[in-house]
């Protein structure tokens, strides 16, 4: 069974950038490839209305057979709040409160980032998933797409 995969908009953007390209690529080669399912959200596609033409590109590539569209509901906002709320991040983030709702409750089985600052971040992620699992969800494994890179030759 594939993997079910949220990437956030950061992951998208990292494929063109000099610092992420080199981490990015090959987990687009994966996807690509049809080894995961991607979660993809209503957040992101707002977020990359005013990418470059090239990231929109990348995205419109991606298999629509592997492709899984997200909603924001009710829960998903009450969620992303409690996540504010909670202060494990300020109000300013709370698109990527939305992001991390949306991968818990749609049980990604990863949220893949490279936002430091606010997703992948040893702090911010024991706050989200103290919070989740008092809610009765899972806990979220978010990494960054370093994590992805595969070696079968070492």
């Amino acid at each position: 069974m594939k993997q079910r995969i949220y990437i956030d908009t950061s992951v998208f953007g990292g494929y063109y950038d000099k610092e992420f390209a080199e981490h990015t690529i090959p987990l687009f080669d994966r996807i690509q490839n049809n080894e995961f399912v991607i979660l993809f959200s209503i957040i992101t596609q707002d977020e990359l209305e005013n990418a470059p033409q090239k990231v929109k590109e990348l995205v419109n590539g991606l298999n629509a057979e592997n492709i899984e569209y997200l909603d924001t509901t009710d829960e998903t906002v009450e969620l992303a709040t409690e996540y504010i709320a909670e202060k494990v991040v300020g109000q300013t983030s709370f698109a990527d409160c939305l992001h991390i709702a949306l991968a818990t409750i749609n049980r990604a089985d990863f949220l893949i980032s490279w936002n430091f600052k606010h997703i992948v971040n040893v702090q911010r992620i024991r706050g989200y998933n103290s919070i989740n699992i008092k809610n009765g969800y899972k806990q979220l494994d978010i990494r960054s797409p370093r994590e992805f890179r595969k070696y079968e030759n070492d």
